[in-house]
């Protein structure tokens, strides 16, 4: 007799995209331990950084691709950190690599939201 390869309840695959959201959701939730004020802050991630900062995008103005942007509160929205994943995805190999660049990005955004350096937000940034 043959049975489910898996109980209903827990997906068989996910996609990449599900998989690098789930990535920096891990981040915020090492981070809220120790601050719990980020509940108040919404994280997204998106494909890739706009050029010309519509809907509601932190504008890119350098040279550089960024991996990550904020958008401060305001008009009745809560603050926002963005992650970019094609970018992030691009300079990584493999999960642990990307999940350390993942936590530092989203490091880096929440000290710029919170006016902190990076190793106030985690005393462990950089040490990867």
């Amino acid at each position: 007799m043959r049975g489910p390869i898996a109980p209903p309840q827990v997906p068989l695959a996910a996609s990449r995209a599900e998989v690098f959201a789930d990535l920096v959701q891990d981040s915020v939730e090492r981070l809220e331990r120790r601050w719990p004020q980020l509940a108040d802050i919404d994280f997204l991630v998106l494909e890739v950084p706009r050029l010309d900062g519509r809907g509601d995008q932190p504008v890119w103005e350098d040279e550089a691709v960024p991996l990550g942007g904020t958008i401060p509160a305001g008009d009745g929205r809560r603050a926002r950190v963005v992650v970019y994943r094609r970018p992030v995805e691009i300079r990584t190999k493999g999960r642990d690599e990307r999940a350390a660049l993942v936590h530092e990005v989203v490091v880096e955004q929440v000290a710029e939201l919170l006016g902190l350096t990076p190793e106030t937000v985690d005393p462990r940034y950089g040490e990867d």
